[in-house]
């Protein structure tokens, strides 16, 4: 059964003292996709300013806007009404080899290799191949996914947004990002093209319809069996009708909701807050 899904995210920049002018990029609006579609979405931002959108390389919608007149803070205001559906079964999963040759003749081969982000040490490389010796596609997702759970601890605070997939690793605690990042370095080097995933996770499944309540932008992985398929490994779980997809790319950098520079003095962290609202 499909779900209606409204997702409010708003994010707030405070600076030490008024930027003379700023140029900003959000990756906010969910995509429309098979088992996902995007009713309604807008951005919003105050100080009023024109936007415009765009999509991406990697297949995202992205709205841009530039503020030229000084300002003390800045909240850029993401609303969307989304509708999703629970996932079909996973496809049958070519072997390894047919799996192997499509990489290596398609743009697969952007999702096979490390990133900055994403490379670690060759004993965990290593340790990863060991345990998925001789496993399917999606077996081997599956033991990745939870070797990476079983490691990495999700912990908000623990880490921060430049947090290497090695150091999340070492410290055995991370958030979803890390956690991502970490599944995404091992699934690579096993031969499993993957991909992050960045967007929304609703917070309680079976929440009382017209209540709003507090949840956060989340981040998962995508991996190749013959289809992309979705998985959730700081849940557990395969993502589902509660995930909401914005974007996807090679790691967090392709994917950030919201990026850009400005000229004044530096300020204090962004404060964020997402609410979700099921209407159906």
């Amino acid at each position: 059964m499909a779900r209606r899904l409204r997702i409010r995210h708003i994010t707030r920049v405070s600076y030490a003292q008024a930027a003379v002018s700023s140029h900003n990029e959000v990756r906010m609006t969910p995509l429309t996709l098979p088992g996902q579609t995007t009713l309604d979405a807008r951005v919003s931002v105050s100080p009023a300013a024109a936007t415009w959108s765009y999509w991406d390389y990697w297949g995202t919608q992205v709205t841009g806007f530039d503020l030229m007149d000084p300002h003390a803070d800045l909240t850029i205001t993401a609303s969307s009404l989304v509708e999703t559906a629970a996932p079909g079964p996973l496809p049958e999963a070519p072997g390894w080899p047919e799996i192997a040759g499509r990489v290596a003749s398609s743009r697969l081969l952007e999702f096979a290799h490390a990133t900055a982000r994403t490379a670690v040490p060759a004993r965990l490389v290593e340790g990863a191949r060991e345990r998925v010796a001789g496993l399917g596609p999606h077996e081997t997702a599956e033991a990745v996914s939870a070797l990476v759970a079983d490691r990495v601890a999700y912990l908000p605070g623990a880490t921060g947004v430049n947090t290497s997939a090695a150091e999340a690793w070492e410290q055995g605690a991370g958030v979803c990002q890390d956690i991502a990042h970490v599944a995404l370095a091992l699934l690579r080097a096993v031969g499993l093209p993957a991909r992050y995933v960045s967007g929304y996770l609703h917070p309680h499944t079976e929440a009382e319809p017209h209540r709003p309540v507090a949840g956060q932008s989340h981040a998962w992985i995508e991996y190749w069996a013959g289809e992309w398929c979705g998985l959730d490994p700081t849940n557990r779980t395969r993502s589902g009708e509660d995930h909401v997809i914005v974007g996807r790319g090679r790691d967090y950098d392709d994917v950030t909701p919201h990026k850009g520079i400005y000229r004044g003095v530096a300020g204090g962290p962004p404060e964020v807050t997402v609410e979700f609202t099921r209407v159906a």
